[in-house]
């Protein structure tokens, strides 16, 4: 094999290669571009390919620096997947001829060079490459304006990705990388070239959440750096600066805090210059990071009056937002794919841990607009209707600006309102009435992007308006659903993202309204485009949630059900549009319990299909005919929980002839959580309502559920092992004695998951625990009783937090089982029995209640000589009180 040194390239193929990166790169080329990749694919099996591409890109002078550069981004990307592989030999090669080019004439080759040498440092490390910080040392500090930069490209780039490189001891160096590097770097904040002060104070800024001691150390001259720089004429750098202070108020407030009056003027004066939007919006991240930060709110406080006009200036919308090419009716328009977010479905959790989703704001790109309506709605969290003062009459003012030029000003002030709502809610409430009565025909204002802020904000104050009697109810209810009706895209999508959060505050109350609510969702579903058609989706499962059975009428399913199964007969097994149809179809077979029974049989049968067919398409997709997606097995597993939920015990016959529960086992031993998460849901479902189904098959089911619990992983996948240890417990309490071989395993794996209740701070997994255990412990107590003492004391605290329900009695009759069989075993945790048994609001079985009375009172003719007394004492006065009822 030829050295390094002596490697040369062949004349043929280093013309062959260039001239496939040429037509690779040419837009005129007729070639076909695949082919051409294909070709250099091929190539890449060349041992010494990538030499060929360092050699193009350090030495072909003769081409043009594109064709250089397309050399240099396949290499990086053939580096990036086969670096480690690849003969010592060609790295050496590879990396000598990179070095040189740190310092090319052209500013491109460069900065390929610094990617290339990024990625070499992040596979190999700085030890695997001797000669490189020397090399970056000495372009930094050669006065040449091309190597200095060159170099610190690289450095921007390794900084950027793996910055604790530079701050870890190297082998063979006195000190860190780092050290050497910081005080360059600070030096180039005063360079005449803004390429040098962008790069170095770029790099210094990835720093502060690592705070390398030498950053540490240097502090000083750091922060005099960015006041200086704070001034800088370009705005790339001012940006930076920006971002810079905003890092170290969320990660050092301390080191701000002798300068923060000066800070928080400059930050102030960005916002209110507002001469580049970029900086701006970078500057105004600044207030709600200071809240983060937890720094004393009185600091700002004497900001607030030149503050809050300056955010609400900025939360007009700029004359180059994208939203402004919302503004037509464009209804008939259909939607582009990119239009189209992805969409993910959470699975199915039983417990008390459903965490609200966060809005979903309208168009997901964060600008200056947003950033300073968070800010507001920040303030007014923090200082509530102190801020009403200033705030208020720069609203009313904008509010009344009359004419078409000044509707972002009256726009900007209906956004203002939305974003106080939760903060300053009591200093607003006197005044709701007439906020509301303002807002209502702003829904028909000739501006669409007005009528659509009127939307949110009316949701904003969905709870008021609920509370607050009929008729400014149903004017918002019918304005909205006028809206939903729109011509306009933007709006009928913030019209039924404000209907959802209505129906859930009004719940109930749409009741009566029903038919017309019906009505105008099902005519929005005939019009709408795909974008807009899952949030009517959405809106009908939320109607269905907030309803209940009283969707259960035939004049509703009249006008619900039928262009729904003609949406669902359209739509192929391998639609993504199904998913939100599944879920919305969850919702109604919930809550039509019963009465969903005609429409069932033909959505069983298709989520089974859909299972069957996804699971054939993950080990062939050739002959599933579709791409494996394990979205569409977890919406149908979802929605066949809804319709055993909503059926109960009338699914069986669906059950009985399927095949469910051998689809259902392998989606318990699916490698994906959260199929495996739906998976236990709807286990736990099918034990409740017909578990001679599942007979067959139990021991395997039993096994995989146990499994769950015992898993060094049981942090990632914590849904996984709630749902899997409630469905045991469901099994429990149906299949008795017959859950006995697993039982020991179980608790001991239950076990630490009460004693660690506090780290793992996941309240459902704890509750569900708990109950589990006590189920286990009822159906076989000669398993359970004889390891009380290990955990009777973590127990007792976990059932005490539980809601009286039908679950929490499982348990306790659990605790009772064992204690009849193992009184001694509880002894040393009676404090903690007592207290559990106090958090009983009340029982409502009175076969359960005398059971607990007989525990307590055994315990107290156990206890002679005082010993009952000294336990009762250690309990607090309320829960004597509540102990009383046993006759204790």
């Amino acid at each position: 094999m030829a050295t390094s040194a002596s490697w040369q390239p062949q004349e043929e193929g280093f013309k062959e290669i260039c001239g496939l990166l040429e037509q690779q790169i040419s837009s005129s080329s007729t070639a076909d571009k695949s082919q051409i990749w294909q070709q250099l694919q091929h190539y890449s099996h060349f041992p010494d390919f990538n030499n060929y591409l360092a050699f193009i890109l350090a030495r072909a002078d003769g081409k043009s620096v594109e064709i250089r550069q397309a050399a240099g981004l396949l290499l990086k990307n053939n580096l990036r997947t086969g670096y480690k592989s690849m003969a010592p030999e060609n790295q050496q090669y590879i990396k000598s001829e990179l070095l040189p080019c740190l310092g090319a004439a052209d500013r491109h080759i460069r900065s390929t060079v610094g990617t290339i040498v990024s990625v070499v440092v992040q596979l190999g490390g700085i030890l695997g490459w001797p000669e490189l910080l020397q090399a970056l040392v000495n372009c930094l500090d050669s006065n040449d304006v091309n190597h200095m930069e060159g170099a610190m490209d690289a450095l921007s780039k390794i900084c950027e990705d793996i910055p604790q490189v530079l701050d870890s001891d190297v082998a063979g160096l006195a000190e860190r990388p780092i050290n050497i590097f910081l005080p360059r770097f600070l030096k180039f904040f005063q360079s005449p070239h803004s390429s040098l002060r962008k790069l170095s104070l770029g790099s210094v800024n990835q720093y502060i959440m690592l705070m390398p001691t030498a950053l540490y150390a240097s502090m000083d001259q750091y922060l005099q750096g960015l006041f200086v720089l704070a001034n800088d004429p370009t705005t790339e750098v001012r940006k930076l600066v920006c971002a810079a202070f905003v890092q170290l108020i969320e990660v050092r407030p301390s080191f701000l805090e002798p300068h923060l009056n000066n800070i928080i003027e400059y930050m102030l004066q960005i916002n209110k210059d507002n001469t580049d939007e970029e900086v701006a919006l970078e500057a105004c991240e600044f207030w709600s990071a200071y809240f983060d930060a937890q720094l004393p709110p009185e600091n700002l406080k004497e900001f607030l009056p030149r503050l809050i006009p300056v955010l609400l200036s900025n939360m007009a919308y700029a004359d180059d937002d994208e939203s402004l090419n919302d503004a037509e009716d464009d209804e008939s328009l259909p939607d582009r794919d990119q239009d189209i977010k992805p969409r993910f479905h959470s699975s199915r959790l039983h417990g008390s841990d459903n965490l609200e989703e966060d809005d979903d704001d309208i168009v997901n790109i964060w600008n200056l607009r947003k950033c300073s309506a968070a800010a507001l709605d920040v303030l007014s969290n923090v200082f509530g209707d102190d801020i009403l003062p200033t705030l208020m009459p720069i609203i009313e003012a904008k509010l009344s600006a009359s004419g078409d030029e000044a509707w972002k000003d009256r726009e900007a002030a209906v956004l203002a309102l939305g974003a106080i709502a939760e903060g300053c809610i009591s200093g607003l409430y006197p005044h709701l009435s007439e906020i509301v009565v303002f807002l209502i025909p702003l829904l028909d204002d000739k501006f669409p992007l007005i009528r659509s802020i009127s939307c949110w904000t009316l949701s904003r104050f969905s709870k008021y308006i609920v509370q607050n009697g009929h008729e400014q109810f149903e004017k918002v209810l019918m304005g909205l659903l006028r809206r939903i009706l729109d011509t306009n895209k933007r709006v009928q999508e913030a019209a039924c993202s404000a209907f959802a959060t209505l129906e859930e505050e009004a719940a109930e109350e749409l009741a009566p309204r029903l038919e017309i609510i019906l009505q105008h969702l099902m005519c929005a579903f005939g019009k709408y485009q795909r974008r807009n058609l899952r949030i009517v989706y959405d809106a009908i499962g939320t109607l269905a949630d907030a309803v209940g059975e009283a969707l259960n009428q035939p004049v509703c399913l009249e006008i619900l059900m039928p262009p729904l199964i003609a949406k669902w007969q359209q739509l192929p097994n391998s639609d993504k549009d199904l998913f939100p149809l599944l879920e919305c179809f969850t919702s109604i077979a919930q809550a039509l319990g019963s009465g969903f029974t005609q429409f069932a049989q033909p959505v069983f049968q298709r989520c089974i299909d859909i299972i069957k067919i996804q699971q054939l398409a993950k080990v062939d997709p050739a002959s599933a005919g579709v791409q494996y997606d394990k979205e569409f097995i977890v919406c149908s597993l979802d929605l066949l929980s809804g319709l055993v939920e909503g059926l109960g015990s009338g699914v069986e016959s669906l059950v009985a002839q399927s095949n469910l529960k051998d689809l259902l086992l392998q989606c318990c031993l699916d490698d994906a959580y959260d199929v495996r998460q739906s998976a236990f849901a709807l286990l736990g479902d099918l034990a409740r309502v017909c578990p001679v189904h599942l007979h067959p098959r139990l021991p395997e089911f039993l096994d995989v559920a146990a499994k769950q619990l015992n898993t060094s992983k049981l942090k990632e996948t914590l849904s996984v092992a709630n749902n899997a240890c409630w469905a045991i417990g469901e099994l429990a309490v149906k299949v008795r004695q017959e859950v006995s071989p697993i039982v020991v395993a179980v608790i001991s794996y239950l076990v630490p998951i009460l004693l660690h209740s506090e780290e793992l701070n996941n309240k459902s997994l704890v509750e569900n625990s708990a109950i589990t255990l006590g189920r286990l412990a009822w159906v076989c107590p000669e398993l359970v009783s004889p390891h009380m003492e290990h955990f009777m004391q973590s127990w007792c605290i976990a059932l005490s937090r539980i809601r009286d329900d039908i679950e929490k009695e499982d348990a306790f009759r659990g605790l009772c089982a064992m204690v009849k069989a193992n009184p001694s075993g509880a002894l040393s945790s009676l404090v903690f029995m007592c207290r559990a048994i106090a958090s009983w609001h009340e029982i409502r079985s009175e076969e359960l209640h005398n059971e607990v009375c007989q525990v307590l009172h055994g315990y107290k003719q156990m206890l002679r000589n005082g010993a009952w007394d000294q336990c009762m004492s250690a309990l607090e006065p309320p829960v004597k009180d509540r102990l009383s009822k046993y006759q204790v």
